[in-house]
């Protein structure tokens, strides 16, 4: 096991010189720290108010892979930031 030794530097001292690095590094996280933003998930008949179109034509458009849709039980919802990507590619 080997050792460190500090010459001519008190316990505080290198207790600040610690402190300070630290800090200096969570500045810099913070800095570059963008949270995310979570998931918001849109009914069809969402989807299709936003779309202004009908609630078949959602379902037509899912049926042919124009718009990614994930169920839970018997309900159907999809991604809101996966149908704008659909608005671009329609």
């Amino acid at each position: 096991m080997s050792q460190v030794q500090f010459i001519q530097t008190t316990p505080e001292q290198l207790q600040e010189s610690i402190l300070k690095g630290v800090k200096n590094q969570l500045d810099e996280l913070k800095k570059q720290y963008q949270p995310k933003e979570p998931e918001e998930y849109l009914s069809r008949a969402e989807v299709a108010k936003m779309l202004k179109v009908d609630i078949s034509t959602v379902h037509n458009w899912s049926k042919s892979g124009r718009l990614k849709r994930f169920g839970i039980g018997n309900r159907v919802y999809y991604k809101r930031s996966e149908v704008e990507r659909a608005i671009v590619q329609l």
